[in-house]
């Protein structure tokens, strides 16, 4: 088995469903499965021995992954709970802040000059 079918075996068992659908988790009554989005990347590469080179390889994989929120089910009714991510948020928020000065800003200087 070459090095990049060892990549790709790999690849294909880390980009599973059980990577996005985590396990049930029972309280009281109430069941929550975990979401998440999960994303994968990869490389490869190959080659011949030639008379100046000793042979070819190569190979990568990454994967990112980042919670989205969980199922929750009680009583037989389901419902889903976006999970908050607050990063996101605040940089939404820091660009909103900058548009706004400069937009002030442009308004200001505009009625300076009249």
């Amino acid at each position: 088995m070459s090095k990049i079918d060892e990549i790709l075996s790999k690849a294909h068992d880390t980009l599973t469903v059980g990577r996005v659908y985590g396990e049930p988790i029972s309280n009281n009554g109430v069941t929550i499965v975990p979401v998440a989005s999960v994303r994968g990347g990869g490389g490869g590469g190959d080659g011949e021995p030639g008379a100046d080179s000793a042979g070819g390889s190569g190979g990568g994989f990454g994967v990112s992954a980042r919670p989205v929120g969980v199922y929750e089910i009680r009583n037989d009714e389901v419902v889903w709970v976006p999970a908050a991510d607050t990063t996101r948020v605040i940089m939404l928020a820091e660009v909103v802040a900058i548009v706004a000065l400069l937009v002030l800003r442009s308004i200001v200087n505009s009625r300076r000059r009249s």
